[in-house]
C-alpha cells in the first residue's frame, strides 16, 4: 500500500474514528462518574469543576490555534453563548448526574439514545426541520420518535427478569443498583429525559452558532467559561452550608472531574464541532448506542451493576426507534442532494439563455451564491 492510498484511505475514516473514540470518551465517563457519585461526590460540584478544567486546559490551544480565525465576539454570538452554557454545562449535566444516582450508568447512557429523537421532535417544532408524512422517510421519522419514546417508558416502567450474570452475584457494590427503588428510578429517568432535552437543544444551537462563529477551539473554551459561571451559581445554591461538598482529594472524585473536564467537555466539544460541520449532527448521534453497549459491559464488570430483562428490551426498542429517526434523516440528506444537482444545471441553462438573447449589458453572475440560494430553497 503506497503513502497516497494510505492517506485517502484515512482520509475517508478519520471522521468515523473520530466519532468512535467519543463514544469511548463518553463511555468511559459514565463509569467513573457513576463511580465518584456512588462515594458521594456532589453532581453539582462536579459540573463546577469539570468545565473549569475544561477551560483552563482547552484555552492555551485555542488562544495559539485559533488566533487567525477567530472572529470578532459580537453580542449576538455572545448571547448565544450564554444559553450554551446554560443548556449543557448546567441544565443537561445537572440533571444526567442527578438522574444517574437514582439510577445507574448503563440505564443512564441507554436512555441518552433518546437524544436523536429529541433533537428532530425540536427542531420540527422550531421549524427547523420538514416532515413530508406521505413518504417513506417522514414516516419512519414520526414512527421512530414514536418508538424510541416507548422505549424510554419501557426501560423505566418495565423490570423483567433479573440476569444473573458470574461476576455480579454477591458483590459489594450492589447498592448502586439495589438500593434504586420504583419512585427514584422513575425520578431519574424523568431528570435524565429532561436533560436530553436540553442537550438536544445545545446541539441545535450549537450548529448555528458555528455558522456565524467558526472558530471551533474559542467556542468551545468560552461554552466551558461560561457553564462554569453560570454552574457556580447553582452549586452554591445546592449546596450552601456543606464546605465539605467542595473538597476534593487524590481519588476518584478528582479523576471524575479530570477525565469528564478534559475528554468530555474539552476535547469531546471540540470533536463533536468539527464532526458537525463535515457531516452534521445526524452523523455524530448515529454512534449514540456504542456507548450504551460499552457502559452496559464495563459497567457489570466494575460498578457490578444487575442487568434485567425487561430493561434490555427497552433498550433495544430505543435503538431501533434511533435508527428510524437516522435512516429517516440520511434519506432527507440524499433527496436534498439530488435536488439540488437537478436545480442548479437547469438555472445554469436558464441564465445562458438570458446572456445570449439579451446583448445589452454584460452581467457578472455569482454562480456560488445562486446554489446557495438553490440548497436553502
Amino acid at each position: 500500500m503506497t503513502m497516497k492510498s494510505m492517506t485517502q484511505l484515512y482520509n475517508k475514516v478519520k471522521l468515523i474514528l473520530a466519532v468512535i473514540l467519543l463514544q469511548f470518551g463518553y463511555a468511559g465517563m459514565s463509569i467513573i462518574s457513576k463511580f465518584a457519585l456512588n462515594k458521594g461526590m456532589s453532581q453539582h460540584v462536579l459540573v463546577v469543576y469539570r468545565h473549569a478544567v475544561a477551560t483552563a486546559v482547552i484555552g492555551p490551544f485555542a488562544i495559539v490555534l485559533d488566533r487567525n480565525v477567530r472572529p470578532k465576539l459580537t453580542f449576538s454570538i455572545f448571547a448565544k453563548i450564554v444559553l450554551l452554557g446554560l443548556l449543557e454545562p448546567v441544565m443537561d449535566q445537572n440533571l444526567y448526574y442527578t438522574g444517574m444516582k437514582y439510577t445507574t450508568g448503563t440505564f443512564t447512557s441507554a436512555m441518552c439514545n433518546v437524544l436523536p429523537a429529541f433533537a428532530f421532535l425540536m427542531a420540527w417544532i422550531l421549524g427547523l426541520e420538514k416532515v413530508y408524512i406521505r413518504r417513506l422517510h417522514g414516516q419512519a421519522k414520526v414512527v421512530g420518535t414514536i418508538v424510541t419514546v416507548g422505549g424510554a417508558m419501557l426501560m423505566t416502567l418495565v423490570k423483567g427478569t433479573r440476569l444473573n450474570l458470574p461476576w455480579t452475584n454477591g458483590n459489594a457494590h450492589q447498592e448502586s443498583t439495589s438500593a434504586a427503588n420504583k419512585e427514584a428510578l422513575v425520578k431519574g429517568a424523568l431528570m435524565i429525559l429532561a436533560g436530553c432535552a436540553c442537550w438536544s437543544g445545545f446541539i441545535i444551537l450549537q450548529a448555528f452558532t458555528l455558522r456565524s462563529y467558526p472558530a471551533e477551539l474559542s467556542l468551545t473554551v468560552l461554552i466551558c467559561l461560561m457553564g462554569t459561571l453560570e454552574s457556580s451559581i447553582l452549586a452554591l445554591a445546592m449546596e450552601w452550608g456543606n464546605p465539605t461538598a467542595w473538597s476534593i482529594h487524590f481519588d476518584i472524585k478528582l479523576l471524575a472531574v479530570v477525565y469528564s473536564g478534559i475528554i468530555c467537555s474539552g476535547f469531546a466539544f471540540y470533536i463533536q464541532g468539527v464532526i458537525m460541520k463535515e457531516k452534521g449532527p445526524v452523523f455524530v448521534t448515529a454512534f449514540n448506542p456504542l456507548s450504551m453497549i460499552l457502559v452496559t459491559i464495563i459497567g457489570s464488570f466494575i460498578l457490578s451493576e444487575t442487568m434485567y430483562l425487561g430493561r434490555i428490551i427497552g433498550a433495544i426498542v430505543i435503538v431501533a426507534g434511533l435508527y428510524m429517526v437516522l435512516w429517516g434523516k440520511s434519506k432527507d440528506q440524499l433527496g436534498s442532494r439530488s435536488d439540488n444537482d437537478r436545480v442548479v444545471p437547469q438555472n445554469m441553462a436558464t441564465m445562458n439563455e438570458r446572456t445570449t438573447t439579451s446583448k445589452q449589458k454584460f452581467v457578472a453572475i455569482d454562480v456560488t451564491s445562486v446554489e446557495s440560494t438553490d440548497g436553502t430553497a
